[in-house]
């Protein structure tokens, strides 16, 4: 179960699902992309807003519908992750943030050589990373985030 640093609770299964998810999303981002996704992920069991009000666990988040993540059909899903991967999922949980994923409950990559649209599903951007453009919610709209 997670300890007392931990943002939210979870099981050794839940965390290797979440570690399973950052790598699928963002392998070819590395570590820093992973817990980007990783940043996310747990932005929307924490918002208690827009669409993810009764996101309240790492399984909530993953398989919710509709709206949850791609990366969950991917074939890098499916695998146990490795010891490294769940380092990062850890470092997630216990709320290590990584600009501009910090306040963000979205993310998407655009076509090769595009640039981030300034807004998404009327979100603004938080900033790019590597491929993945990051969208934040406006402050006062997800309290739990600011």
């Amino acid at each position: 179960m997670g300890d007392i640093m931990s943002l939210i609770k979870y099981t050794d299964k839940e965390r290797d699902l979440l570690a399973r998810l950052m790598r699928a999303e963002a392998v070819g981002e590395g570590d820093l992309g992973m817990l980007m996704v990783g940043n996310v992920g747990i932005n929307r069991i924490l918002a208690n807003c827009l669409t993810f009000k009764n996101i309240r666990t790492i399984p909530d988040m993953i398989y919710q519908n509709p709206g949850g993540f791609v990366g969950k059909d991917s074939p890098l899903f499916f695998s146990n992750p490795t010891t490294a991967q769940r380092n990062l999922a850890d470092r997630v949980i216990k709320g290590h943030y990584f600009f501009p994923a910090t306040n963000a409950l979205w993310f998407y990559a655009p076509s090769s050589g595009a640039s981030c649209q300034s807004t998404w599903w009327e979100q603004e951007l938080a900033g790019r990373y590597k491929n993945h453009c990051f969208y934040k919610p406006d402050r006062g709209v997800c309290q739990e985030l600011y």
